[in-house]
């Protein structure tokens, strides 16, 4: 099983990346994924979507994103773990997602993982269902996280508190959901029945 984790922060050394780095190691040590690789937009290593993106034909985008769409091909599904800033998605995660063609993440399980510095965490979830599935068809599947307090949690190899020890609990319910949901999706995309060339976006 191939799984990327997309870690959403633009800032180094972020909650976002210490949850990436967390759910990592629950696919590998809990689940035994075989291959789990993360994607870190720290300092933005990505640039925003131009024109010369959509003719295809720039040197400086084949060899940006050439590499990340070679990944996202053998994914088995994406992890996306987006911070809250002021209620929203960064913009680094929507640049990434509107870069995703549904040959990349097409009908692949898709994991939202939210974190929030407070008790929200919400509405980067609400937002990424909204909208961010439609052309590149990403399954994102009916279970979430959202990482509360994200400073005081996951910092250990042992759970600090109850709260600590219930998130645990959750993510590692929730991931095996997502590795299920993976596997199955494998099933519809050999199936035949999937038309991207009559029918390359989403109504």
């Amino acid at each position: 099983m191939n799984i990327i984790i997309l870690s959403g922060s633009h800032r180094e050394k972020s909650q976002s990346e210490k949850i990436s780095k967390y759910l990592k190691s629950v696919f590998i040590n809990q689940h035994k994924a075989s291959n789990v690789d993360i994607i870190s937009l720290a300092n933005n290593p990505i640039p925003l979507l131009d024109d010369q993106y959509l003719i295809g034909n720039n040197k400086k985008w084949k060899e940006i994103w050439e590499p990340i769409s070679n990944k996202l091909i053998s994914a088995d599904g994406i992890v996306i773990v987006t911070p809250e800033w002021h209620g929203m998605t960064p913009s680094g995660v929507k640049n990434f997602l509107l870069l995703c063609s549904a040959h990349e993440i097409g009908h692949k399980a898709g994991l939202l993982v939210s974190v929030s510095a407070g008790m929200g965490g919400s509405y980067p979830i609400a937002e990424l269902r909204m909208n961010s599935s439609k052309n590149s068809r990403i399954c994102y599947i009916p279970e979430h996280l959202i990482v509360r307090d994200c400073q005081n949690v996951l910092n250990h190899s042992e759970a600090e508190n109850p709260t600590d020890a219930t998130l645990r609990k959750r993510i590692e319910h929730t991931t095996k959901i997502f590795l299920a949901y993976s596997a199955a999706l494998k099933h519809v995309r050999e199936s035949g029945v999937i038309d991207l060339k009559n029918f390359p976006n989403g109504m």
